[in-house]
């Protein structure tokens, strides 16, 4: 493959910022890769992991020169980023992120881009239950999904580059404006994970069945529920507050539609909940056919290092 970038900035040395990193290694897309965690016990796990060709102490170090940089970190803190990285961008170059709300990440951080940088938010649709600089491995954005939410400031030419990026790293690109992605996220993603925290809350306060009940007996959907509610707190917490309006909407749809499942079963209406879940079976058989998901058993969806 060819060399995309000169030189990429990470900020923020997650799961994310760590995969990008070994996949872009793994495809040689990039000259050199420099990463940044505010945490200093994250840069030292970096340097000791060989995470990033170099890892500086601070933020204008970390963006100099870069001509892609690349915000992994939660939505609620990167206009503070923004701000603070802005004075030392390179004139020319591309700004992105991997938040998964693109509306409020683009209208808080948009204003803050120096005219001469071009912002192009992104979202890859790939993602484990771990975090942390250890846990990204090279083929984490292989056959999955990278939403391009171009603006105004995106010149068609940085659009094109920062795809060739991600198909690089083995991704499928596609491109939406920020409501309607805030909108499929929130039925894709947001929601299931909110629905997901209420279960495994619900078990937790549920005082006739004990914790070891819970943990020994877990069938395969509660043990699901429980790999998703593990997330990172931090960024779920920013998620909802900057994704709100979408996820409230969907919330209330999903509240109509276990009031009529209520209802069947309170009626024993067995045709109904026979067509309901013959329909949503579909569904999780579409998800097969394309690719984003395999029938194989996956007791604990184990993290599996592919650097």
């Amino acid at each position: 493959m060819t060399v995309v970038y000169n030189r990429v900035a990470l900020i923020g040395l997650g799961l994310i910022a760590s995969s990008m990193f070994w996949s872009i290694r793994r495809g040689n897309l990039a000259n050199e890769v420099v990463g940044y965690a505010r945490s200093k016990k994250t840069r030292e796990t970096a340097k000791r992991i060989g995470l990033c060709d170099h890892v500086p102490d601070n933020l204008e170090e970390t963006v100099n020169n870069a001509d892609l940089v690349v915000l992994c970190i939660p939505v609620g803190v990167m206009s503070e980023v923004v701000a603070q990285i802005a004075p030392y961008l390179k004139a020319g170059s591309t700004l992105s992120d991997v938040g998964s709300v693109k509306k409020a990440v683009i209208d808080a951080v948009e204003p803050l881009v120096p005219a001469n940088v071009h912002f192009v938010p992104a979202h890859p649709l790939a993602g484990t239950e771990h975090s942390g600089p250890e846990s990204g491995f090279s083929t984490l954005f292989d056959n999955r999904w990278c939403i391009l939410v171009p603006t105004s400031s995106s010149a068609p030419s940085a659009v094109e580059r920062l795809t060739n990026l991600w198909t690089g790293m083995g991704a499928f690109v596609d491109h939406m404006d920020a409501d309607h992605h805030d909108l499929v996220l929130a039925v894709t993603s947001h929601a299931p994970h909110l629905i997901a925290y209420t279960m495994v809350g619900v078990a937790d306060d549920l005082s006739r069945v004990t914790d070891k009940e819970v943990i020994n007996y877990s069938a395969a959907g509660f043990r699901d529920f429980t790999r998703i509610a593990s997330s990172d707190p931090t960024m779920w917490r920013d998620v909802f507050l900057s994704n709100k309006d979408a996820t409230l909407e969907i919330l209330g749809r999903f509240t109509e539609e276990l009031f009529s499942l209520q209802r069947a079963i309170r009626t024993e209406d067995g045709d109904m909940l026979f067509e309901y879940f013959s329909r949503t079976r579909g569904i999780r058989r579409g998800i097969l056919e394309a690719g984003q998901d395999t029938e194989a058993p996956d007791f604990g969806r184990s993290l599996i290092d592919k650097k």
